[in-house]
């Protein structure tokens, strides 16, 4: 049987084309009043997920494995 992928991962994560996978931030939902601008602005970006979650992450995007290039 095929395997799908996640729901809530394909909404909250994106493979890039070198086969990494970036994610946003947390805490820019609300209580936002008392944060600075910059930290707002920093959390707004998109960062990569850290190399200890990335099997797991893989398991629920399944996306293959970027292939290693061999000459």
């Amino acid at each position: 049987m095929k395997q799908k992928t996640h729901s809530g991962a394909k909404k909250r994560l994106r493979a890039t084309g070198s086969g990494r996978v970036k994610r946003g931030k947390a805490n820019l939902r609300h209580l936002l009043a008392h944060k600075s601008s910059g930290r707002k602005r920093h959390l707004g970006m998109m960062t990569y997920i850290h190399t200890a979650s990335a099997y797991q992450v893989e398991r629920l995007l399944v996306t293959p494995r970027p292939k290693t290039v061999k000459e």
